[in-house]
């Protein structure tokens, strides 16, 4: 059962996340932030992992701590529901056009936490979300998930399809990635025996 629910607290957040790591994509996303919520909806659709998100954030102030700490809980999650990675492909990559809009996601689900993210948006707002918070979800994330992340944006046509390939393309990654595979199910997936 790769299931995980991580509760996470602190002056400026309260957070529940659910997932099912083997799952249809099902989802419900509450973050008080309506573009982020439509981005986590693209990346629990797009992994096939179930998931519940909720955050009371302190957006008075504005939607930094919810977007990171969002991302801080949703790696926890991952990381725990994989337990000790046995059986999973852990690598995977993904190019996801969308319209005139290219970008690629590559990882290693090794635990070791590593960002590459190589996107520069032409604006600094996409609806209610500063456009450079896309870069502190995914380093919360894959800090927390133990993933080594790259993510490159070779060409777009708009902000809001740059953002979307992102977490489509991680997501269709991270789907392969953390997939069982059944030719070595029984095995951890490094010369190590461990990752």
């Amino acid at each position: 059962m790769r299931k995980s629910t991580i509760a996470r607290k602190t002056n400026e957040t309260e957070i529940a996340v659910s997932i099912d790591l083997d799952g249809t994509g099902k989802h419900e996303m509450k973050t008080g932030v309506g573009f982020f919520d439509h981005m986590l909806d693209q990346l629990a659709r797009h992994s096939l992992i179930n998931m519940k998100v909720t955050c009371k954030g302190d957006l008075h102030i504005d939607s930094h701590h919810t977007v990171e700490d969002v991302g801080i809980a949703l790696g926890q999650a991952i990381r725990e529901a994989l337990g000790d990675k046995k059986g999973i492909r852990r690598y995977a990559s993904s190019d996801l056009p969308m319209d005139g809009t290219l970008t690629r996601a590559a990882l290693d689900v090794s635990g070791r936490a590593f960002l590459v993210f190589r996107a520069e948006f032409s604006q600094g707002k996409i609806g209610d979300i500063d456009t450079e918070l896309f870069r502190e979800f995914f380093q919360a994330f894959a800090v927390n998930a133990g993933i080594t992340l790259h993510i490159e944006n070779f060409y777009f046509d708009n902000n809001h399809h740059l953002a979307e390939s992102m977490f489509k393309a991680v997501a269709r990654a991270l789907r392969d990635a953390i997939e069982i595979d059944p030719r070595m199910s029984d095995a951890v997936p490094s010369t190590k025996g461990t990752l």
